[in-house]
């Protein structure tokens, strides 16, 4: 078992953001990881968990003990004449996953096409994209509850998804460490290309029936035009929520901007885009020394290189500000700030 001291954090996270650890180690499976948890040279560290470092800014180092999530395996363990229930490790490379469904024909995550990071942070987030959710295809996951070192198995209903929420992201912050996520996939899927502008690109290919292929095909081709490749500048992704108001509000910033974009969120409330509204108050390509706004996507903060985590946090916080004066709307944060 390797641990590393005074560990660089810079390759661990898609920002490409210097910060280090005190000590980090990588665990590959059970034995592993209550190895390190074990540990008496780390007893006491405040543990932090690491998978893609996708979905992370780091603004100050780590004075404890990171634990990448390295956990392999994609392993059907049932499947009837309508679904497959395909359970992955939690250090699978998302998209490794999805390309590995779509392949088999089993469908429920091809609109979830390269989505950064790996499985095991998938759940904590309920990611989505192209009017899918982690939640829409999710059927159990295992932990380990760190405390007492047993194994626990969550049902859909005890994880509290929510819009990129859940359980793990409240109460169950820091308790548990997932180790793997099973997925119940459709062997005759219905396919989603409504949503976004999936219908167009295919079109634009001349596709009037697709496959599985055709819609994630269409999602990395969407996806790649808008949003950057963090191995190219460092980012993470979309960095805010979009927001949920209530009607009286949207129906103002209608009555101002006529192209707002927005959508039905439950009786009385609507889903505001907030890259419209990042864009709207003029944001959209900012940079400033290191880093900004990305040219292309409001909602994507990029380290142009030599930025630190503060940075980009106070570029946020100016955003922030920026919206709730303009369009008196509050937006959240999705990126976890460390």
């Amino acid at each position: 078992m390797e641990i590393l001291r005074n560990a660089d954090l810079k390759p661990y996270n898609t920002f490409g953001i210097a910060a280090r650890a005190e000590a980090l180690g990588r665990f590959h499976d059970l034995g592993q990881l209550r190895g390190l948890l074990g540990a008496p040279e780390l007893s006491g560290l405040s543990r932090l968990i690491l998978g893609g470092g996708s979905n992370v800014l780091f603004t100050r180092n780590w004075d404890g003990l990171v634990l990448l999530n390295e956990v392999p395996g994609l392993d059907v363990l049932r499947e009837d004449d309508e679904h497959v229930w395909l359970r992955s490790g939690a250090g699978v490379v998302w998209h490794d996953l999805v390309l590995h469904a779509v392949a088999n024909g089993w469908g429920g995550l091809e609109n979830l096409s390269l989505i950064p990071g790996r499985v095991g942070a998938a759940p904590m987030q309920n990611i989505g994209a192209y009017g899918v959710e982690l939640k829409d295809t999710f059927d159990s996951l295992e932990a380990l509850k760190v405390d007492d070192g047993t194994m626990v198995t969550f049902r859909k209903e005890q994880c509290h998804f929510g819009y990129r929420e859940s359980f793990f992201k409240r109460e169950g912050k820091d308790r548990f460490v997932i180790l793997n996520v099973t997925f119940k996939l459709s062997k005759r899927p219905a396919l989603n290309t409504s949503y976004g502008n999936i219908g167009q690109e295919l079109a634009k290919r001349g596709i009037t029936a697709p496959t599985l292929r055709d819609v994630s095909d269409a999602v990395i081709a969407i996806r790649s035009s808008k949003l950057p490749d963090p191995k190219v500048i460092g980012n993470a992704g979309s960095f805010f929520k979009n927001p949920v108001v209530p009607l009286a509000v949207a129906d103002a910033i209608r009555t101002e901007y006529p192209d707002v974009a927005a959508y039905p969120a439950g009786e009385g409330y609507v889903k505001l885009a907030a890259g419209w509204l990042i864009e709207k108050a003029g944001w959209k390509g900012f940079r400033e020394d290191g880093f900004g706004v990305h040219k292309d996507q409001a909602l994507v903060l990029v380290n142009h290189g030599g930025a630190t985590g503060r940075n980009i946090f106070d570029l946020s916080t100016r955003i922030l500000v920026s919206i709730h004066e303009r369009f008196g709307v509050e937006l959240e944060r999705e990126v976890n700030i460390i």
